[in-house]
Formats: structure tokens, C-alpha cells, sequence
């Protein structure tokens, strides 16, 4: 089976598969797929989960459990130490959402209400997947393009459960209690508010969410998506807000592609931990974190400096990332 490892420098979990790639195995190619698509040839996965059709009965979206997820969700996690190290069985789940039946056809182009089909299957599939009491996160991802690790070209999403919580949305949370233990305020709803008083990083203003380039961003054109009602939980997310996160998805992914010109990205959604395994530890959550979307191209490679440091160089500043991204227009 799979393993999870605990670096012990900064507590960061990784995933090791069990069975080794040989080095003639990591062949680079500049494309998205060698030929066939797997994904249009068997769906990517051999169990569905959730199917959605249309009034004719054809399949329009559907998830199915993904066949090459380094999760597994049978047996017990096994965490044991060796020696200073710790480990565990990487029990976990990953489902990828089919996101359109046609190869070439992303759910942006198909309109508004397929994009409030997909938010609706996020909500549901996090929702379920968050009853396992041995999973401490659910996270709803994409990968578009290279080098944001698609590999088909289909347009899909994933979303991934597993028993420990990245160290990247830890991060976050730590850093949110934080704020809030010594300002007694939300900093995501500082941030939106500082923001919508500066207005020059603003791309998107409507009445559930704002679109801006963060001040620090760590990439050329990166944005967030972020709810106007404090709420740490994308779960809690109300039919008027879905119905907006659906336009504002397609508008945002649209003027994207339009201004960089179809570029390979990633969007990740963080949204608050299972708290079902240590309530206590999570009392203050509800006030101090707040669910967001990230979305990020991958338009530039990453340096040596910037790998080494984690300190990013942005060859094009928030400030006229926005301009660019606000001014285009929303048409195709």
C-alpha cells in the first residue's frame, strides 16, 4: 500500500507509492496527452459515483472514483513511528469530476448553469466524503494544461480526501487563528475590506464575491475568488451565492483564457477542516477562517531561488495583473 510520511523539519506530509517509477519512466513531453485521451476512452476510473444528465439522457457531468489515486480508502491509517520518523497507510480517496462529455468543450463554454451543476456535485461529494471520521480534509482542485500536472487535455476537476491536513491550508489556518487571537477579526474579511477601499487589484465586484489579485501574489495573473459572508465552510455556501460563484467562474475562466491566451493553471478551493475528529481544537474556526478559491497560472517557471527561498518573483504585478484581467471583455 501507499505511505504517508511526516517530514519532521516543518511537519509537511508527503505520499510515497508503493511500487517505484524506474528513471526511463519520467519522460518529459511538452503536450497535455501522448494520443488518447484516457479520460474519453474509459472515463478515467471504473466505479461512478454520481452521474448528471440531460433532458435527452445523455451524461453531461459525471464523478467517478479515480483509478490512479495514490488513496486508498479501505484498512486502517497504521500510523506507526520508525525510529524518529512517522508514517502512516495513505487512506484517503481521490474522485475526478468529468466536467464535460466533449474532449474540447470546457464547462465555462457551455454556460452558467453547467457550472452550477459542477459547484453543486463539489458541495455534495465534499459533504459525503466528510462523514469518514479517519478524513481530516477534503480538497476540490484542477489542474489544467502543463505544467499543472493534467495529463488527459478533458476538462476535469478533482477533488481528494485525505487523513491529514495539507500543510499549505495549515498554514493558512494557523495563520488566520493568529490574526484573529490578537485583532479579534477575520483577516479574509479584513483583506476583502481593504481591497474594495483600494480597488486598484479588484477584477470582479458582485453581490456574493469579490475578485481580486492578492498584494502578494506568488504568480503572474493569480486571483482569488472570495465570499462577501464570512464563512469558513464552502458547505455552508446558500443557492444565491452558488448561482454567483457559477457566473463568476465562467467569466473568470473565460477572460483568462482570453488574456493569456488559453494558459495551463490550477485552481484550488480551501475551505475548513473535518472537525469531527478534534472538535476542541477548532473553536475558534467559524469566526477567524474564511473559504476562498484560488486560482493560479502556471505561466512561468518556478527558479531555483524561488524553490530554495519560497519567496516567488512576479514578473507582473497585481496592480496590472488586474487591469488586464478586468478590462478584457467577457465575450468569447
Amino acid at each position: 500500500m501507499n505511505q504517508l510520511r511526516r517530514e519532521p523539519l516543518l511537519g509537511r506530509w508527503i505520499a510515497v507509492l508503493e511500487h517505484s517509477l524506474k528513471p526511463d519512466e519520467y519522460a518529459f513531453s511538452s503536450e497535455t496527452s501522448s494520443g488518447t485521451c484516457h479520460i474519453c476512452q474509459g472515463g478515467g476510473g471504473n466505479e461512478e459515483v454520481e452521474v448528471l444528465y440531460d433532458a435527452d439522457g445523455n451524461w453531461i457531468v459525471k464523478v467517478v472514483r479515480d483509478s490512479i489515486s495514490v488513496f486508498a480508502p479501505y484498512g486502517d491509517l497504521g500510523r506507526k513511528g520508525k525510529g524518529m520518523y512517522d508514517l502512516m497507510n495513505s487512506y484517503g480517496e481521490t474522485e475526478l469530476v468529468i466536467e464535460s462529455p466533449e474532449h474540447d468543450v470546457p464547462p465555462e463554454d457551455r454556460g452558467r448553469e453547467h457550472m452550477a451543476l459542477i459547484i453543486d456535485l463539489f458541495l455534495r461529494r465534499v459533504t459525503e466524503l466528510e462523514k469518514d471520521e479517519k478524513i481530516r480534509y477534503v480538497m476540490v482542485h484542477k489542474n489544467y494544461g502543463l505544467p499543472s500536472g493534467d495529463t488527459s487535455g478533458h476538462p476535469h476537476s478533482l477533488i481528494t480526501a485525505t487523513p491529514v491536513i495539507p500543510m499549505r491550508i495549515k498554514a493558512e489556518l494557523d495563520g488566520a487563528k493568529h490574526y484573529y487571537g490578537y485583532k479579534e477579526r477575520c483577516i479574509f474579511c479584513d483583506i476583502l475590506r481593504e481591497e474594495l477601499r483600494l480597488s486598484e487589484r479588484v477584477i470582479m465586484d458582485t453581490e456574493h464575491y469579490l475578485v481580486f489579485c492578492p498584494f502578494a501574489a506568488r504568480f503572474p495573473f493569480e486571483f482569488w475568488i472570495l465570499p462577501k459572508r464570512h464563512n469558513c465552510s464552502f458547505k455552508e455556501i446558500n443557492e444565491d451565492e452558488k448561482n454567483d460563484l457559477a457566473t463568476v467562474m465562467t467569466v473568470m475562466l473565460k477572460r483568462l483564457r482570453k488574456v493569456l491566451g488559453n494558459p495551463p493553471y490550477n485552481y484550488v478551493l480551501h475551505t475548513a477542516p473535518s472537525r469531527i475528529p478534534r472538535m476542541e481544537h477548532w473553536h475558534t474556526l467559524g469566526e477567524d477562517f474564511h473559504w476562498h478559491i484560488e486560482v493560479m497560472p502556471r505561466i512561468k517557471r518556478l527558479t531555483g531561488f524561488e524553490l530554495g527561498s519560497g519567496m516567488y518573483i512576479l514578473s507582473t504585478s497585481p496592480e496590472d495583473a488586474s487591469k488586464y484581467l478586468k478590462e478584457v471583455s467577457d465575450g468569447d
